[in-house]
């Protein structure tokens, strides 16, 4: 067989092949939505011609040369955001070195994994988001091993005062008073089962179909409240529900094991030892003010809100879910619910305020995004200072306005991302992975 008929066999086969009907797969197209199948086919055109115009905001690192990274480094405008590592290698050398496991070599092979990670460019791009939450596990991880005479006393009364104070009752007792099967599965599901799994599915929401420079934002936010979160717990030990119920208010020490109070009735439900076993061994048992179950529904909520704003009530309605379900099994008071939504509320204001891009209501995916803009819309009322640009676009000694939450381009009005976007094809990837880059709006 020639080289021609041999391609052209080739071709003819391939062409067969793709007009071939498989009676299940023709109909699944029946079954998914008009807008999405079109979405679809319109992404599925730009991946293939390979002519995505947002291809320098939106589209991923892929080399492993670390001569980018130092490239990349030497060339980083350094500003006061840049701390945040300071602080994090603090926070991460008090764990270690408090830590009594793993061992010595243990240790130095995982800083020597992360600092490889880091140094090359396709594995820094999630790592250095990644960071603080990293930070927080191995500062939970430790925390155990301080030593009690290192320690504050255990806060046992204060949380049942102000419980009584602001609702005139103790509020996780009244809802755990009266128990059932129905009611112990409702209250496992928000809280023993979506809790685990609900950040990695909100990270994957947020790079999917949120803007580009969304889903690093939320992982920066979700880690820094939860390290702000048990820092506090442990310079401000509170004991919880399931202590008061067990223990009275009698003083409390660090050598009291953790209890799953309530989660025991779902152990014994399937016949399992996961939850008792679980919080015998927590290595933070009177962390309950703030809880983190109310902060981590709370900044779910608030992030699914920005990128789905329809949803909504229904990330409320499950925060609402979760709430109920914590008191239910007296591990957190109300207070502590309080107190955690107020931390969520405030990382989620300050990430949107800072750094996180809004949402265009045009735009489906991360990959049909042009641009991206930062903070509150302005106020879409012409002026005479609206009237002055449409005719005279900013100058070049008007750059330092280019931070501002909604800019345009010196070649006209079409919204530039400017020094807004994540990454630029003039910045480097390191800037576009910093948070205090220039690729953050200048305050």
């Amino acid at each position: 067989m020639t080289n021609k008929s041999y391609l052209a066999f080739l071709d003819d086969g391939a062409q067969k092949l793709s007009h071939a009907k498989v009676p299940v797969l023709s109909a699944l197209p029946s079954f998914v939505p008009h807008r999405l199948r079109r979405k679809w086919r319109a992404t599925r055109s730009r991946i293939r011609s390979r002519q995505s115009p947002t291809s320098s905001i939106a589209s991923l690192e892929t080399s492993f040369s670390p001569a980018d990274t130092l490239r990349s480094l030497r060339t980083h405008p350094w500003s006061i955001y840049d701390g945040q590592y300071l602080i994090l290698a603090i926070v991460a050398i008090f764990s270690l070195s408090v830590s009594e496991a793993p061992g010595p070599f243990a240790k130095t092979f995982a800083a020597a994994l992360l600092m490889g990670g880091l140094v090359l460019p396709i594995s820094r791009q999630f790592l250095l988001p990644f960071l603080p939450a990293l930070t927080w596990l191995l500062l939970f991880s430790s925390c155990k091993y301080i030593p009690a005479d290192y320690r504050p006393a255990i806060w046992v009364r204060v949380l049942p005062a102000l419980e009584n104070i602001l609702y005139g009752a103790n509020l996780s007792n009244i809802l755990s008073a009266h128990k059932h099967t129905v009611l112990d599965i409702l209250a496992w599901i928000p809280y023993g089962v979506i809790h685990y799994v609900s950040p990695i599915i909100v990270s994957g929401c947020m790079f999917i179909w949120g803007p580009p420079g969304t889903a690093p934002t939320w992982a920066r936010a979700f880690g820094y409240m939860n390290m702000v979160a048990v820092i506090i717990q442990i310079i401000f030990p509170c004991s919880p529900p399931w202590y008061e119920n067990t223990y009275g208010l009698a003083p409390a020490n660090y050598s009291v094991p953790g209890d799953a109070a309530g989660l025991k009735a779902i152990d014994t439900l399937f016949g399992v030892d996961l939850y008792t076993s679980g919080f015998h061994a927590s290595p933070m048992v009177f962390g309950a003010f703030p809880s983190l179950h109310s902060g981590w529904a709370t900044l779910e909520t608030l992030f699914m809100g920005h990128v789905f704003p329809k949803l909504f009530p229904v990330y409320v309605f499950y925060t609402m879910w979760l709430w109920w379900s914590t008191m239910y099994f007296s591990h957190h008071y109300a207070v502590d619910l309080v107190a955690g939504s107020l931390f969520a509320g405030i990382a989620y204001f300050w990430a949107r305020a800072k750094f996180l891009p809004r949402v265009q209501p045009d735009k489906e995916f991360r990959w049909d995004y042009e641009y991206v803009e930062f903070g509150d819309p302005q106020d879409t009322t012409h002026t005479m200072l609206d009237i002055y640009e449409e005719f005279h676009p900013l100058s070049d000694s008007d750059d330092w306005a280019s931070g501002s939450s909604s800019s345009y381009s010196t070649g006209g009005r079409s919204p530039s991302a400017g020094s807004r976007s994540p990454i630029d094809d003039a910045q480097s990837l390191w800037d576009g992975d910093t948070v205090g880059s220039d690729t953050e709006p200048v305050r």
